[in-house]
């Protein structure tokens, strides 16, 4: 059993005491969940370093971690503010033996320096920009995941903040949409 099967039974196990998919999900989970985390890595494949913010369940991070296991000089950050769900992570990284760090705390007080920062369905991309700029300011380029109103959300977030960004069509979704973030600041 590879890992990506193995990490589809600990989350099966754990949803059923904890909310951590909705349970209709799981059937799909390959091509819903996995696919839909799979398809960062050829956004930036040169990245070696992530960090999840809101990593949750493990999507996309833990598929990251997952995919990226075998480069040496990889390595991804789980980051989440709930304790169960950091909890729960931190068995996926210690089972699979994963190059990751689950960090139990607000995403925006433990900013690290990676290659790319990411999230999916996290929060509204204005609020989500608040959590990403420490990242964004120390080089990482942002990927989020985002569903159909995405360019709505990008629009509402100029109100606030000052950034360059491009929208790209989900392979794993033709509704939803990758927002890419670089050099963020806020209005003035």
């Amino acid at each position: 059993m590879g890992d990506l099967e193995r990490f589809v039974v600990r989350l099966t196990e754990a949803n059923a005491v904890m909310n951590l998919i909705g349970p209709d999900t799981l059937p799909d989970v390959w091509g819903r969940h996995f696919r839909d985390s799979a398809q960062l890595l050829d956004m930036a494949p040169g990245a070696k370093t992530w960090a999840d913010l809101g990593a949750g369940a493990g999507f996309p991070g833990v598929v990251l971690a997952i995919m990226l296991k075998t480069d040496p000089r990889s390595h991804v950050w789980l980051i989440d503010s709930l304790g169960k769900r950091c909890r729960f992570l931190q068995e996926v990284v210690d089972a699979l033996s994963l190059r990751a760090t689950v960090i139990n705390g607000r995403a925006e007080e433990n900013a690290v320096t990676v290659n790319v920062v990411t999230a999916r369905a996290v929060a509204p991309m204005e609020k989500l920009l608040g959590y990403a700029q420490p990242y964004l300011q120390r080089g990482a380029q942002g990927l989020f995941l985002k569903g159909e109103k995405a360019e709505l959300e990008v629009a509402e977030a100029r109100r606030v903040w000052h950034f360059d960004s491009d929208l790209f069509v989900s392979r794993s979704d033709p509704r939803g949409r990758i927002v890419s973030v670089r050099s963020l600041r806020r209005a003035r």
